[in-house]
Formats: C-alpha cells, structure tokens, sequence
C-alpha cells in the first residue's frame, strides 16, 4: 500500500510521461509537487522503485520507466506521407514505426516528408517528423495543415493582422501561402524527428 505522497508522485511521473512521452527528472517531479528541494522527491521515486512501481536507468536525468500502468506502444502508426514543398492530397497509409521512448506518447503519430520547403528548419526530403494531433498551434510551430479538406503540408504557422493564415516555408526560395483562416485546418504540431543515413 503506497502512502499518499508515493501516490502523488506516480501519478506527477504517469502525467508527465503521457504529456512529454519521457520520464521527469527529480527536479522535474520535485518541482510538480510544490517543494523547493530535490530531497523528497528523491525519497518518494526510491521508495516506488523499492515498491516495484518504476525502474531507474542509472546515468540518465530522464531515466525513470514505469513498470506498469502507461499506456503507449512500442509504436506509432505511420499515416501517410506530408507535403513540404506544394500540398499533396492527404491519402491514409496503414504502417507502423517503431520508435524509441523519447517519441512515444498519446495522440502521436508520424509523416514522412516529402519535398524542400523545410530544409532551413533542418527537415529534408525523407526524413520522418512526429507530430502531436491537436487542431491549435502557437505561431511560429511546425505544424501540419490541411488546406481545403483535401491536401496536407508542413510548414511554420503565422496569422497576418487580418485573420488569414500563413503557412510559411522554412525555404528562402519559395514564398509564403496565404490562406483565409476557414481554408485551412490545424492537425498537429511537429515534436520531433527521425532521419535514417
């Protein structure tokens, strides 16, 4: 039977691994359960180790992996391939890839990129982005947008002063697409990627 502070911690470590798809450090769970120093916190991760609840991975910050209870697969679904030069239409594909820990989490999936409008943001032609659905995004995120219904890209978000949408190429060569806001739909902002050599 797990004290109530043993309790609070599990759930900081379970809330904060379905939000960022990697294990707090202490002074992350130090810091989500209100306290000043580390020592506590410390104290409640040792005693759900000693309990069976989590594994630590010596050397690592991050390096807290829970034992049972976290429910994200050892894979995310690869949905199809994204456009980062001119919209393509958004076809569904039904793939798996297999990802390491720091990319898993709830509502990921992955896109293949296809094209060079990212390449200033480090994004080639081939490499693989994983996103966080979510249908809002801050300016200035990478995001996917689809256009229309119809056709999907990947690029920077921006508003202009009058509501409509930039969608803005991380290329100096191309220019940036200006859409009215009802054109275009938010479908997840990118968290990471994956790149094969």
């Amino acid at each position: 039977m797990l004290l109530p502070s043993h309790q609070r911690t599990l759930q900081v470590i379970r809330t904060y691994m379905e939000q960022h798809g990697y294990a707090p450090s202490i002074a992350d769970i130090a810091r989500l359960l209100g306290n000043r120093s580390k020592g506590p916190a410390f104290r409640y991760v040792q005693a759900l180790k000693k309990a069976g609840y989590i594994h630590q991975i010596p050397g690592r910050a991050h390096g807290i992996e829970l034992t049972e209870g976290l429910d994200v697969s050892s894979s995310l679904p690869l949905l199809g391939r994204i456009a980062a030069g001119r919209p393509i239409e958004a076809i569904a594909d039904e793939s798996v890839l297999n990802l390491g820990e720091m990319l898993l989490g709830p509502g990921r999936y992955a896109l293949r990129v296809v094209g060079d409008s990212m390449i200033e943001a480090g994004i080639l032609d081939g490499d693989t982005v994983i996103v966080r659905a979510c249908d809002t995004a801050c300016d200035g995120s990478i995001v996917v947008a689809l256009i229309d219904h119809e056709e999907a890209t990947l690029k920077r978000l921006g508003h202009k002063v009058d509501g409509s949408v930039l969608l803005i190429p991380e290329n100096s060569s191309m220019p940036p697409m200006i859409y009215p806001a009802y054109r275009v739909a938010i479908q997840g902002v990118v968290v990471g990627q994956l790149r094969t050599y």
